[in-house]
């Protein structure tokens, strides 16, 4: 359902995209966040637990970077995984200001356990795209979302590594 909103061509299209996104995404969360709700994970959990699994230890800035998300909000997701074992926070040992995050075993045994089923649940979700398509929404949501927070408004090819 598009905006009602009668002012320019250019809000209109820019609301336009913003309720369809919007709904999309709100709709994708719904369905692949039962696997999640199983583990006792939110999406931000999740998801730096699967960074972390992939890339291995990082600090929270790096985390936060990747993940866009504030510096606040990753602390807050790293300490509620904390809290619960499955990371641990480790400082360096040459600059004992600098701390990066480790999987625990029990992060790791968690993880492992939930990737696949919800790799397999959001292959399915996306599979009404094309390969491109799926390609080129990944390009364009991430060049949104990095301009949103202040970033570059284009996405360079680094950029689109984990």
């Amino acid at each position: 359902m598009p905006t009602h909103h009668k002012g320019p061509e250019e809000e209109r299209i820019a609301l336009d995209a913003f309720i369809t996104l919007f709904r999309a995404a709100d709709s994708l969360n719904r369905r692949l966040s039962a696997g999640l709700a199983r583990a006792a994970l939110t999406a931000p959990q999740f998801g730096v637990l699967e960074t972390l699994l992939h890339l291995g230890p990082l600090c929270q800035k790096d985390l936060a970077r990747k993940h866009l998300r504030s510096g606040a909000n990753i602390t807050m997701v790293v300490d509620n995984l904390e809290r619960r074992g499955l990371v641990e926070r480790v400082r360096g040992e040459k600059d004992r200001r600098f701390m990066t995050v480790h999987l625990t075993p029990a992060g790791r045994r968690l993880i492992t356990r939930t990737f696949p089923p919800h790799a397999r649940a959001i292959t399915e979700v996306f599979s009404v795209l094309t390969r491109e398509e799926q390609i080129h929404l990944a390009h364009v949501c991430k060049r949104l979302g990095t301009a949103a927070l202040g970033g570059p408004k284009e996405a360079s090819a680094e950029d689109d590594t984990r």
